[in-house]
């Protein structure tokens, strides 16, 4: 017997926030499915998903009467909001690739958000890096969705109040995406949930530099090295 293996976070941090059963369906089957690639980077396309006979058939809810109907939803559209859930929430990365014209993405690419895939699609969003059955007509541009502050907000901290919605408004406009994303895990990592502790690592970051040129991403003691002061005491050395 074959076993896919889910990591504890999916446990104590994922399950009891997720309240959508095509959202459950479509998580459980993503690690399912990556698991059995090939291959350091493992990813999935829609045309992919929505090919996918098993997923389709476990995303249908029968009716009560039992004629073997979908009640209510197609197995497609369920599909779609159990991604975008998960893509809100965090849980998968969504690269896409963008008419040139303007109209929907032409192509979309899904990643478990873990280190490997982060990595690869930021790869990905300098052109360093392209993915089997990615187009590449005039015009197009490779797109990668990522949960916006607000989401992460909700999901890790709590019900969002009209005074820190403001300062939300004002970090998405002053902070790159992939910082806040990055300083919001930060903070679940060291259990200090509070806007105040992430707002103070994106200054941190903003006055002394995030980078300088070394690829220090996956070091914590990399990563903890830029918040001092007041929030000194959440970290551990």
């Amino acid at each position: 017997m074959r076993f896919t293996p889910l990591p504890d976070l999916f446990f104590s941090q994922l399950v009891p926030c997720i309240d959508n059963l095509p959202e459950l369906k479509v998580t459980l089957h993503l690690f399912w499915l990556l698991h059995g690639k090939k291959g350091h980077l493992r990813y999935t396309s829609l045309q992919e998903l929505r090919e996918d006979p098993l997923l389709l058939a476990g995303l249908s809810v029968k009716d009560p009467v039992g004629k073997g109907k979908v009640a209510g939803r197609r197995s497609e559209d369920l599909l779609d909001e159990g991604l975008e859930r998960a893509v809100a929430r965090g849980t998968l990365l969504r690269v896409s690739v963008k008419d040139p014209e303007g109209g929907d993405s032409q192509e979309s690419w899904y990643f478990l958000n873990d280190p490997p895939s982060r990595q690869a699609v930021e790869k990905i969003e300098r052109g360093e890096l392209r993915l089997g059955g990615m187009p590449s007509r005039p015009g197009e541009r490779v797109e990668v969705e990522r949960p916006n502050i607000f989401a992460l907000y909700e999901q890790n901290i709590g019900l969002l109040q009209p005074l820190i919605a403001e300062e939300l408004r004002e970090a998405e406009k002053t902070y790159p995406p992939d910082w806040i994303e990055e300083a919001f895990k930060i903070a679940v990592e060291r259990n200090a949930r509070n806007w105040r502790y992430i707002q103070a690592i994106l200054e941190r970051w903003a006055r002394e530099g995030k980078d300088d040129g070394e690829v220090r991403r996956d070091s914590k003691e990399d990563r903890y090295r830029y918040i001092k002061g007041e929030y000194a005491d959440h970290i551990e050395h």
